[in-house]
């Protein structure tokens, strides 16, 4: 299990950073695949800072005795998963022409900043072993908030404009919060719930993806 963990964590966040980089490479400075390539970059980036403390203490002092960098790098990954929700919802207004639905920018934003803000309170006890659930719920409110717009965002705008590409997009938003909150609510009390990670690391893989084969097909269509 170890094994197979550690080469699925490596394989994943050097896949997700390499296309991003190269989605940034060959496209226009804050298009929406541009954006889609630095959506994948802080993905992976931020989640290197949960998964490399992680494969190292799997292979060396244990997971139990590594509190102080997993919590740490949880943190981290907490809001760059919040800044990657933001990204994707300014590229849902680039690709449907949406520039002037101010107020629902506004209430993106308003909910990244107060989910980026819960995640700094002190109260999380990021890097100590006994962290409280509570606090975890707290964080987790506005962020699900901000996951549900930008999934019926995308699922109305899809539907209508029959967008082929990311005609799936909501479902895989739907599969990581589907596979993310038991882990938050449970994980604690039923370690084994940890796995849904793996399922959620997947959805986030999807989205990614249906970017890059986007802009592929965008490319040799011209």
């Amino acid at each position: 299990m170890i094994l197979g963990e550690t080469i699925f964590d490596i394989v994943y966040l050097i896949a997700v950073i390499t296309i991003g980089g190269k989605m940034m490479q060959s496209s226009p400075r804050k298009s929406q695949y541009w954006l889609f390539g630095l959506m994948a970059v802080i993905l992976g980036c931020g989640d290197a800072f949960h998964l490399v403390p992680r494969v190292w203490a799997m292979h060396t002092v244990g997971l139990d005795a590594a509190f102080a960098p997993l919590g740490f790098g949880q943190a981290v990954t907490s809001i760059t998963m919040t800044i990657f929700y933001v990204l994707l919802y300014h590229i849902w207004e680039i690709r449907y022409r949406q520039t002037s639905v101010s107020s629902l920018r506004i209430t993106v934003y308003v909910l990244a900043f107060l989910r980026i803000l819960l995640c700094l309170f002190p109260q999380n006890r990021w890097m100590s072993p006994d962290a409280p659930l509570s606090w975890g719920i707290y964080r987790n409110i506005p962020f699900s908030i901000l996951g549900v717009i930008v999934l019926v965002l995308f699922y109305k705008k899809a539907k209508e404009t029959h967008d082929q590409a990311f005609r799936f997009m909501w479902l895989a938003i739907a599969i990581s919060f589907a596979c993310y909150l038991p882990v938050v609510l449970l994980a604690g009390k039923i370690p084994p719930i940890g796995a849904l990670m793996i399922p959620k690391t997947c959805a986030y893989v999807w989205m990614v993806w249906m970017g890059y084969s986007a802009l592929k097909n965008s490319s040799t269509s011209k």
